[in-house]
């Protein structure tokens, strides 16, 4: 062979070296990519890492989520979990601090894949980003199914279980549907929450409205206060607006304190309500609707909460 065949040869070899590099880089490139997506939420996009390893969270209706999907976690605050979520108080987890007050530390050790927030964080959203990319998935108590939905779809695309979670929200679809049919029957509904013998009223498109809004039950008044905290109310209140069904929620049974809300509405005012004296004051459980709202289990529970009272 001579030396320009020798040559030619050399060049012909080089040139398929070079194709094979490039292809290996763009199938490279287009891996990486189909390993991420972007979640556009509340407080910003962010690049998120599709079916993160290490995933820390700090909105329970969402753990609730992750564990009826089967995704495990790597911290959560412990502080205050929900009895139904009390699995998670074990050494398996890292506590990464209260729903107020993360513990910074930590979570920079825990080095996580994917931060998950809400509310009660939203402030620190962008000192909690400087650790891990991080997502805003609380619920817009304003439209709640349409806000629930879209928390649960990205949580369904980020872990690729799309499939699970279209089935789940169609089973808690119909179960509202058949809610809805009995709340017909309703005249009118009070939504209170008790902390230490004091009440506040919930109305539609507050904090608890989904019982308005959502599952059907009409309010007693229309002009009730849409605030996080609630309308201040007194006992004379509810005599007079005299409701045919009273749902209390008891914040001093989810956090602690002194005065239960069986106790404070234990008195004359409340009985001579129609709901107390047709047996129809119920006391929902508010590790639910109190602390782990929005979530694929605490929102069904909700749902039979409703339903029960009404049958």
């Amino acid at each position: 062979m001579n030396i320009r065949k020798v040559g030619l040869l050399i060049l012909f070899m080089s040139i398929l070296f070079l194709a094979a590099c490039g292809g290996n880089d763009s199938d490279s490139t287009q891996a990486s990519e189909s390993d991420t997506m972007t979640v556009e939420h509340k407080l910003g996009n962010t690049d998120v890492p599709k079916n993160p390893e290490k995933v820390v969270v700090f909105d329970y209706g969402i753990l609730d989520s992750l564990g009826k999907m089967g995704v495990e976690v790597a911290g959560v605050p412990q502080a205050s979990l929900p009895p139904y979520l009390s699995k998670y108080e074990s050494d398996d987890y890292e506590n990464v601090g209260s729903l107020k007050e993360p513990d910074f530390e930590k979570i920079a050790e825990i080095n996580p894949d994917l931060i998950i927030i809400s509310g009660r964080q939203q402030d620190l959203y962008e000192k909690l980003s400087d650790i891990s990319p991080t997502i805003y998935l609380g619920v817009d108590t304003t439209r709640y199914m349409e806000s629930f939905k879209e928390n649960m779809n990205v949580l369904g695309k980020v872990f690729e279980q799309e499939e699970f979670i279209s089935e789940e929200l169609a089973k808690i679809e119909d179960s509202i549907s058949q809610l809805k049919e009995s709340a017909k029957s309703v005249e009118n509904s009070l939504i209170v929450l008790s902390n230490e013998g004091s009440l506040s009223a919930y109305g539609p498109e507050s904090r608890f409205g989904i019982i308005h809004d959502v599952f059907g039950l009409p309010a007693v008044a229309e002009d009730i206060e849409v605030s996080t905290h609630g309308q201040s109310i007194s006992f004379e209140y509810l005599v007079e607006k005299d409701p045919e069904h009273l749902y209390v929620i008891d914040r001093t049974a989810a956090i602690g304190g002194d005065v239960m809300a069986k106790e404070a509405l234990d008195n004359e005012l409340v009985k001579k309500t129609r709901a107390y004296q047709n047996d129809k004051i119920t006391y929902l459980d508010p590790n639910y609707w109190y602390l782990s709202g929005g979530g694929l289990m605490s929102v069904s529970e909700m749902i039979s909460e409703i339903k029960s009272s009404l049958e």
